[in-house]
């Protein structure tokens, strides 16, 4: 194995309808935004490229095309969450009226606490007004992993982990922000968030108040990220509106329908403005929200956050998702300031202008083309979005050509995130649905309380089909799902998933599919960048395909998936390179890399391998 070690400059270049139900009024505010975005869209139309995604584009690594498969699922999943100790039970109802019941929990994660080499679980807990006015409960739950034998099983250590401070959680963001090489916890909620700082052995504490870092209100998604790029992680936060739990409004006996279940509607109520807190380095962060330009002085409903460098300029880039309004893609000006850029990249509002109530989203290279492509998951009677990164700050939504709208219209989407599931080297999509109360159930022309899990996979040219229910991800009860992490749990080289569901114990879905083609991990530690290494990138090359990833610290919907960077490598068992780019500006490439294992890089030193994979197929 070789490495080469080289500074890297700073610069470079890299028909549906509706939001929430008809019965929502937007404000003359929200109308404004879409007749202009409408007229941005219009003016822009000339630049943007045909939305036509044809199998080979230019720029695109050599790769064939996957067939489909109609009868033998390419993919297998089997849920093993009870079993394998899942089984805490969140004290919550599915009975739910107001938003904070309808938004609230959600979060769940995938992380090593303890540097053990085994991922463990968190999952945010849900509560009831009821509960929430007495106290509120436990804001998550940890899971410690202590498999042994080949057995997969996690122990409910929460109460012993120090995790008690009490509220209503809603997300959870995992880094490391104090570059002491243990990961801390983020967690929002109604009311107040709390940041948990790792001791050590899975022993945390509540430093929220000492690192300065309190928020009040309806907080929601979370991520950190080095957008300052000083070896620090930063953290946003994006919240929701403002409801106040002591003054909600009784039930409308003569409401029918949809607003007979669900008092509140977002739409008629004020928002509640975002916030970025930048590291000092000294365990203190300073909102710095205004003056970085990124506070949403609007207002609107914020939701899913996801970091990412979709212009691959080495400079993190933040896209927000907000309910019930226009996106936020906010370019990083490298200066410690952002340019919210939503609307003008094509990323604000649906393919026809249209403004939706937005989810969550994630980055992915969906079309291996170099650059990051967005997801967006949304309300129903709404497609998702699967946003083409054409370059030049352009995107195109291509959700239809793509074969993802039709089937994502009618479900309530939470959950989503790319991800290579089958190891063939093309990332696919996985969305986790549900409706926001059972009681809807009772009416007609509304989406059920429990959906089924969507499982797109990419064929490689271009298009997706829909497999969960032959991949085995819809076998037992359905749940009403909201967000989701992905993570290989016990280290076979498969991407496995955990999900979380209202009202009851997150699934963890283990993949068991079987099949030739190869894979690899990569552990990413910083020395000069922070040390859990956010933002760092990596790019795989084989002799059939190039492949590109960045580590994270929060996405999906208002969760963290394990921030190792998994990688399908199809037939080919070796990488020609592997080059990683540092936060820092340093970049390392290493050549003719064996797969089928798990490597550990520390910025600036050679590959470690640390764990040898079983042989694909086993």
């Amino acid at each position: 194995m070789q490495f080469k070690l080289e500074k890297r400059p700073n610069g470079g270049e890299g028909g549906y309808t509706g939001s929430w139900p008809a019965r929502r009024r937007l404000p003359m505010r929200k109308h404004l935004i879409v007749i202009f975005g409408t007229l941005v869209a219009s003016l822009c139309l000339g630049q943007f490229p045909p939305s036509t995604l044809p199998a080979s584009r230019a720029g695109r690594s050599p790769g064939q095309a996957i067939p489909s498969t109609s009868s033998k699922a390419p993919m297998r999943f089997r849920d093993i969450a009870a079993q394998a100790g899942l089984t805490t039970i969140p004290r919550s109802s599915s009975e739910r009226h107001y938003l904070v019941e309808t938004m609230g929990g959600g979060g769940i994660a995938l992380f090593d606490c303890d540097n053990d080499g085994q991922l463990d679980i968190a999952v945010v807990n849900d509560s009831t007004i009821e509960q929430y006015l007495r106290g509120g409960d436990p804001m998550i739950t940890l899971y410690h992993q202590d498999s042994h034998s080949g057995k997969i099983h996690f122990t409910d250590v929460t109460q012993s982990a120090g995790l008690t401070t009490r509220g209503w959680g809603n997300a959870i963001a995992v880094g490391d922000f104090d570059n002491d090489g243990l990961p801390d916890l983020y967690v929002t909620g109604y009311g107040h968030n709390v940041l948990y700082h790792n001791l050590g052995g899975c022993k945390f504490e509540d430093v929220t108040e000492k690192a300065g870092v309190q928020v009040s209100g309806f907080s929601t998604g979370a991520a950190w990220a080095d957008y300052d790029r000083d070896g620090y992680l930063d953290l946003f936060v994006a919240r929701y509106v403002h409801t106040d739990l002591h003054h909600l409004p009784p039930p409308d006996p003569s409401a029918t329908g949809y607003r007979s279940v669900i008092l509140e509607l977002p739409g008629e109520m004020p928002g509640e403005s975002d916030y970025l807190f930048r590291n000092r380095g000294d365990g203190t962060f300073e909102d710095v929200s205004e003056k970085a330009g990124v506070n949403d002085p609007h207002r609107l409903h914020g939701m899913g956050v996801v970091w990412g460098d979709y212009d691959n300029d080495g400079w993190p880039d933040l896209f927000v998702t907000n309910d019930d309004g226009q996106n936020f893609l906010y370019h990083n000006k490298r200066d410690g300031t952002f340019e919210e850029i939503g609307l003008v990249s094509g990323t604000g509002l649906g393919p026809n202008a249209e403004n939706f109530g937005n989810m969550a989203a994630d980055f992915g290279d969906f079309d291996r083309d170099g650059k990051l492509d967005l997801v967006v998951s949304r309300y129903n009677k709404q497609p998702a979005s699967l946003y083409r990164n054409d370059g030049a700050g352009l995107f195109t939504d291509v959700a239809t050509e793509a074969k993802i709208a039709p089937l994502t219209y009618t479900p309530i989407k939470w959950g989503v995130g790319f991800g290579d599931f089958d190891n063939d080297g093309w990332p696919d999509i996985l969305i986790a649905n549900g409706n926001f109360s059972s009681l809807m159930d009772k009416l007609e022309n509304e989406a059920k309380y429990r959906e089924p899990i969507q499982l797109f996979r990419n064929l490689g040219n271009g298009t997706f089909e829909e497999i969960a229910d032959r991949a085995g991800l819809n076998d037992g009860p359905l749940q009403s799902r909201r967000g989701t992490a992905f993570g290989d749990v016990n280290n076979d080289g498969n991407l496995d998933l955990v999900v979380f569901n209202a009202a009851a114990p997150p699934s963890l879905f283990l993949n068991e599919t079987r099949n030739a083609n190869h894979r690899v991990l990569f552990r990413l530690i910083g020395t000069k960048s922070n040390r859990g290494a956010v933002g760092a990138r990596v790019t795989v090359y084989t002799s059939r395909m190039t492949q590109i990833d960045e580590v994270r610290g929060g996405g999906s919907y208002n969760s963290t998936n394990d921030t190792r960077l998994h990688f399908g490598l199809g037939g080919d068992a070796v990488m020609s390179k592997v080059k990683v780019q540092w936060p820092s500006g340093l970049e390392q490439e290493f050549h003719n890399v064996s797969g089928d294992a798990i490597y550990e890089v520390v910025e600036g030193q050679a590959l470690k391998r640390t764990l040898v994979l079983p042989p694909p197929g086993n």
